[in-house]
């Protein structure tokens, strides 16, 4: 114990300042923990301690058998917009934020448990998480973090030697999650929607304090920040969208402040593409589909909006409400500028046309009528680029229909001096070649649940943290899945 105090620095911002916002909480202690698996490369990136974390100590910690001294174990108090409905109480009721930590690059993180015990939160539930949906987390996060994508990312995976009860019995698990923070938008709902104007703005201050510090003397720093808030946003969701990503349960409650992907659920990844595809089980309306998700995100920062507009400090209501009402009306328009610049880099542009929308769009609606696996589609290109157009050809049905897109594509390649084998290189560390396949994901997850066995966890974990690196050993992970399985796969949250 006293040799993991010597090594964690916890300075934890949030229980300090913002009392009130949270209840102070502990884990529910488990019989017994075992290590799963650690994360030593984020470890040594936020300072910690390798040799104890892998130990029977780290077991104990990371399970939340023991509380290292300096932690403030604490449930975060939020509401949400689920599914478009508000619920005016949610808060961590199996999660618990374990602290704040520096890592190396002087950055503050959230160190938090997720299954580790119900909480007054929890809603009449066990609090508990099962080791699918632990090493589903952790492996998606991961293969984000290797695409450049802003997400959460998991420390560690601990069996706590215990079932949990779903529709069957389950081996349980925590998992250790690291987040820039764990402030949602249903944070600030919670409080707007009890009136409590004073801890709104007490939130604002401190995420201004804690993400966008070069605001802090701005005269127009809340409508500044909610600029930036909704910035990130932008960004994010249009990485998601370049890389057939389908969060899947995009809940005001699962928007990050920081603009983090949160909360690896009933998430999934798009093989043929098809822009109405909805993986989740719980998304009956297609509400979260994949083609609504920069519509759904607008509508979750107009939910904020609305939460910090009496808090605004200058004028009237009318003159605090309407810059919040501008960056809105402006939010498409960033959010088609990330994303247009991203498909760019796809498509093996080095320069900007007027015409590469259209023609962007014309490729995937080819895909769409072809029924072509997106991943692929795009890594394919990159051998057409060297005119090797056979392997992009095998993958429609129809490949006449690909030749005349190809010919106007090439002429826009033509317009620019860039040599093909430094094109296709670049489109090649762009367009991955492995992602969490949905089948891989539940055929690992099934081994971890079943037999105790995660070496396809680790072989998988692999390819996808490598995503763009050719392996002819690992060929089976960048194949699609047949197409009757996905055509009936379905996504749960885990809960």
């Amino acid at each position: 114990m006293f040799l993991m105090t010597a090594h964690i620095q916890f300075d934890n911002t949030y229980a300090r300042e913002l009392e009130g916002t949270y209840v102070p909480w502990q884990p529910t202690k488990v019989s017994s923990p075992r290590l799963l698996r650690l994360n030593r490369d984020l470890s040594l990136q936020l300072n910690l301690p390798i040799e104890v974390l892998s130990g029977p100590m780290g077991s104990a910690i990371l399970s939340g058998n023991e509380i290292p001294v300096g932690a403030t174990p604490l449930a975060q108090a939020y509401a949400g917009h689920q599914f478009g409905h508000f619920v005016p109480q949610l808060g961590d009721g199996r999660a618990l934020v374990l602290g704040e930590v520096l890592g190396e690059d002087g950055r503050r993180r959230d160190l938090a448990f997720k299954g580790s015990g119900p909480t007054p939160f929890s809603r009449g539930g066990d609090g508990k998480a099962a080791v699918g949906p632990v090493l589903r987390e952790y492996l998606v996060g991961e293969f984000m973090h290797a695409m450049g994508i802003p997400t959460t990312r998991a420390l560690a995976a601990v069996w706590t030697g215990e079932s949990v009860f779903r529709d069957r019995p389950l081996p349980g698990a925590v998992l250790t999650r690291v987040a820039a923070s764990h402030l949602r938008i249903g944070t600030f709902e919670f409080f707007a929607a009890r009136g409590e104007s004073q801890r709104v703005q007490r939130l604002v201050d401190y995420a201004i304090r804690r993400h966008d510090p070069q605001l802090v003397t701005d005269p127009n720093q809340y409508q500044e920040w909610f600029k930036a808030v909704a910035d990130r946003q932008a960004s994010l969701v249009a990485r998601w969208m370049l890389v057939g990503f389908i969060h899947g349960v995009m809940n005001t409650d699962n928007t990050t402040i920081s603009g983090e992907t949160i909360d690896y659920g009933p998430c999934a990844f798009m093989e043929a593409y098809d822009p109405q595809v909805v993986f989740s089980s719980i998304d009956t309306q297609g509400r979260y589909a994949y083609h609504n998700q920069p519509h759904i995100i607008r509508w979750n920062l107009a939910r904020l909006a609305g939460a910090i507009a009496p808090v605004m400090r200058n004028g009237s209501r009318e003159s605090r409400v309407a810059p919040l009402l501008e960056i809105l009306e402006a939010f498409p328009a960033r959010y088609h500028d990330y994303w247009l610049t991203g498909v760019r880099m796809k498509l093996g542009f080095a320069t900007s046309e007027e015409g590469d929308d259209a023609l962007a769009k014309e490729w995937l609606t080819l895909l769409n009528a072809q029924a072509v696996d997106y991943t692929l589609a795009w890594r394919y290109l990159a051998d057409a680029v060297e005119g090797h157009d056979r392997p992009l050809q095998a993958m429609f049905r129809e490949p006449s229909a690909l030749s005349s897109w190809l010919k106007r594509w090439r002429t826009r390649l033509d317009r620019e001096c860039l040599g093909a084998e430094a094109r296709a290189a670049a489109m090649r560390h762009t367009n991955p070649l492995y992602i969490p396949r949905n089948h891989r994901v539940e055929e690992a997850l099934a081994a971890a649940t079943d037999h105790a066995d995660l070496a396809p966890f680790d072989r998988l974990l692999n390819a996808v943290t490598r995503p763009f690196e050719e392996d002819p050993e690992l060929d089976a992970y960048a194949s699609p899945a047949p197409v009757e399985v996905t055509a009936c796969y379905q996504t749960f949250c885990g809960t």
